[in-house]
């Protein structure tokens, strides 16, 4: 028994970059590793490439491996982290072996999700048509223009659109690899690991995606202590104008000043953090559903059945359902 299956689908190239053994490396770190202190079963990770065999391109590192591509059919989720530089850059064919072991994986009822310049391998499927999605904002607009009928978002770092997901570039295809666990294994499994890998549970990005989890940058003495005693005080009736205050800013530089290291505004800030609350009370406590809006700041059971189905997009109830731990 596992978590699921996660196939990830070795390309063949001769001129791969460190940045893709980079991503690639990153699917392996998440999935790869068994978890058990986390989550028992974890995910049953298997590196499937053409013809069993990663090509000899892959600098300083070789790779052998039991799968082909023909077996990304049997996963539950299918990862592409890269496509050759010269499907990108000159637009050559992506492999047709490749695209038919994606297609029959999508035809199987796979979960089928892209880092960076493998959206351009999905895309090439039929994978993204009619979909929003995303890719390393240097290559979006020529992801776009190549096809067409794919809704391109250069703004944020992944999209979720339910049973196929993008990323952008480099370390959000992390971000990414963290929100499946969080959708799979609950909130509470996935902000320790993100603690394990020591990165943020998750990174605001240009738009809301399930729920921003930002937590102050460390480094930045004049906000650090403030946001932490905000995340303390999260119950209290807190406002921008009295953080504003206790951090010794006027209210335009303290706006500015928290949008620069959390990237969203004081507002949104502050209900990220409270929706996490919620959720990690969901998961961990037997707590009504008015006790837990209470304490996670958000005042009454309605206004946090409303900020789920907005910002979650299920109930407290049904998330409590499916994520709530095992005493």
């Amino acid at each position: 028994m596992s978590a699921g299956t996660v196939a990830v689908a070795v390309v063949d190239d001769s001129d791969m970059h460190l940045w893709d053994v980079y991503e690639l490396a990153i699917a392996c770190a998440v999935f790869g590793k068994p978890q058990p202190e986390l989550a028992d079963p974890w995910y049953d990770l298997r590196l499937c490439a053409p013809r069993g065999r990663a090509a000899p391109g892959l600098p300083g590192f070789s790779l052998s491996t039991p799968y082909g591509l023909e077996d990304l059919v049997t996963a539950d989720t299918v990862i592409v982290p890269s496509v050759p530089d010269a499907v990108v850059e000159d637009g050559a064919p992506v492999d047709p072996e490749l695209v038919e072991a994606l297609r029959a994986a999508a035809r199987a009822g796979a979960r089928m999700v892209s880092l960076c310049t493998g959206a351009f391998a999905l895309a090439e499927a039929g994978i993204l048509d009619g979909r929003r999605a995303t890719a390393h904002w240097k290559h979006t607009g020529d992801l776009a223009r190549r096809y067409p009928g794919v809704e391109v978002d250069d703004s944020v770092l992944y999209v979720d659109d339910g049973d196929v997901l993008t990323s952008a570039g480099m370390t959000a295809g992390l971000d990414l690899c963290l929100h499946l666990v969080r959708r799979d294994l609950g909130a509470h499994v996935a902000n320790r690991l993100a603690r394990l890998m020591v990165v943020p549970a998750h990174r605001a990005g240009g738009q809301s995606q399930f729920i921003d989890l930002s937590v102050p940058i460390r480094d930045d003495d004049s906000l650090s202590p403030v946001l932490e005693w905000a995340l303390e005080n999260l119950d209290r009736p807190l406002t921008v104008e009295g953080l504003a205050r206790r951090a010794g800013m006027s209210e335009r530089t303290f706006f500015r000043q928290v949008q620069a290291v959390t990237g969203t505004t004081p507002h949104k800030w502050l209900l990220n953090q409270r929706l996490a609350r919620a959720q990690s009370l969901l998961e961990e406590t037997t707590l009504s559903i008015d006790q837990v809006s209470e304490r996670s700041g958000l005042g009454t059971a309605a206004n946090l059945r409303r900020h789920f189905a907005l910002h979650v997009g299920v109930t407290p109830t049904e998330y409590r359902r499916t994520y709530m731990r095992a005493a």
